[in-house]
């Protein structure tokens, strides 16, 4: 191959300080294709051969340990090869046989530092960091696929990549504690499918995923804390499981962070009340009630003034056959109105009202919301005090709900935990957005932020 054919390709792979020694194509034999057109490679585009690059340094070696430029060559290792950016249809490996070297500054024997791949990794950093970009919005089969790669080495790859922009990221300082359960999936291969979710309200971000959802399993995360961390701690935002309420109280040095209920659950148990009330007059009535009754579930529950003015005279209609289920229906909506007060005082003088009103039923159902809001009620009034962005534990659900939908379960909690937490503080909506990703192949950038 000519001076200008190496040139040339040097300058398309992009990576300073080094030259191309060799080209060739092969197939997925190894075999080689011959070179045509003067030293350049035409290859059609339904080939699918591979471009392999072979590398030749030009500046000293860098130690891989402390990156110092102080290092005797102890010897050459057995020549590899890294999965690189695709050219046009062919894939492209580079080829390289790495020097052992003798640092003067660390004492140590380590292979040289490549400024294209970390240690004991087998694709680019790029590569890395293209391939999680397009895992965050792609099956990891689609994506392998579309490559021509091991699913698993997609895998590993996206999880480096990720793991290289998690050290990117800024410490912030947990104050308030977002706890939730989540249904993991089918194909996990776990005796229990559910998981305990924790998360930082600051920022939403996810920072810890336990197997279970009882008071054990939120205990283990917690036993995690400092002293320190433990007191800068101010609430904990979770919904009425009461396991989860038992981990925080039982660690007396959170004694003094306040447990918030976020309305989003204690509005959901009060719908599926009133929906029992509804069950209970027209489908346990009769089938002239039935079929009164059929296809009237959401349109009962949804909220009075989300209603447009021909859904509210058709509530209006349902509600005027039974008066349990209008009394069950003003409760509920009295109990939304509750949860939007202003302050504190406010929010008590309306659930005082709301408990008045289900102490005096005799509904199963009705009793059920009484219980449960008294039980519950110096949490839900914390609320009104302490204004938790409680709205980012559901925005991480509805991430969870893609990625584990997408993914068909997930059995390493901690590539989950990564996936989540980039799709979570780091959407990709615009160029920038993948700009920034795709930045931290440069070792430059990795050290700064070190």
């Amino acid at each position: 191959m000519g001076q200008r054919a190496k040139r040339i390709m040097a300058e398309i792979l992009g990576i300073r300080g080094w030259a191309v020694e060799e080209a060739w194509i092969e197939d997925e034999a190894g075999k080689r294709w011959p070179a045509l057109t003067k030293g350049l490679f035409v290859v059609p585009a339904s080939a699918g051969g591979r471009l392999v690059l072979r590398l030749a340094p030009m500046y000293a070696a860098h130690c891989g340990h402390c990156n110092a430029v102080r290092c005797v060559v102890h010897e050459r290792v057995d020549e590899r090869r890294w999965r690189d950016l695709p050219w046009g249809p062919c894939a492209v490996e580079i080829a390289y046989a790495p020097r052992r070297l003798e640092c003067s500054h660390c004492g140590k024997r380590c292979v040289e530092a490549l400024p294209w791949a970390a240690p004991h990794q087998r694709a680019t950093r790029r590569l890395q960091n293209l391939l999680a970009v397009q895992c965050s919005s792609s099956p990891v089969l689609h994506v392998a696929a579309m490559h021509g790669m091991n699913a698993q080495a997609v895998r590993r790859a996206e999880k480096a990549a990720l793991e290289r922009w998690a050290k990117t990221r800024k410490a912030v300082p947990l104050e308030m504690v977002g706890v939730d359960e989540k249904w993991l999936g089918r194909r996990h291969g776990r005796k229990r499918g559910f998981v305990t979710i924790v998360s930082n309200l600051a920022t939403g971000e996810p920072l810890w995923i336990g197997i279970g959802r009882g008071s054990d399993t939120l205990a283990q995360w917690i036993a995690t804390l400092s002293a320190d961390q433990k007191k800068a701690i101010k609430l904990f935002a979770m919904d009425m499981h009461e396991p989860f309420r038992a981990a925080v109280r039982a660690d007396g040095a959170l004694a003094h962070a306040a447990i918030v209920h976020d309305p989003f659950h204690v509005m959901k148990l009060a719908t599926e009340i009133l929906n029992d009330v509804r069950k209970d007059v027209f489908f346990r009535a009769g089938p002239a009630m039935r079929r009164l009754g059929r296809g009237t579930r959401w349109l009962v529950l949804k909220a009075w003034e989300r209603c447009t003015s021909e859904e509210q005279h058709a509530v209006n209609a349902i509600l005027s056959m039974n008066a349990t289920l209008a009394r069950a229906w003003q409760i509920v909506d009295e109990l939304r109105t509750a949860l939007g007060a202003p302050t504190r005082d406010a929010m008590d003088v309306a659930l005082r009202r709301v408990l008045r009103r289900t102490a005096s039923r005799r509904h199963p159902a009705l009793r059920r919301l009484h219980d449960s809001i008294l039980n519950h009620r110096e949490a839900i009034l914390s609320l009104a005090e302490l204004r938790p962005p409680v709205g980012r534990i559901e925005a991480l659900n509805n991430n969870w709900e893609t990625l584990v939908r997408r993914g068909r379960g997930y059995r390493d909690l901690s590539y989950l935990l990564l996936k989540l937490r980039f799709a979570t503080a780091h959407p990709i909506r615009s160029r920038h957005d993948i700009g920034r990703l795709l930045a931290l192949e440069e070792p430059a950038v990795l050290a700064a932020a070190a």
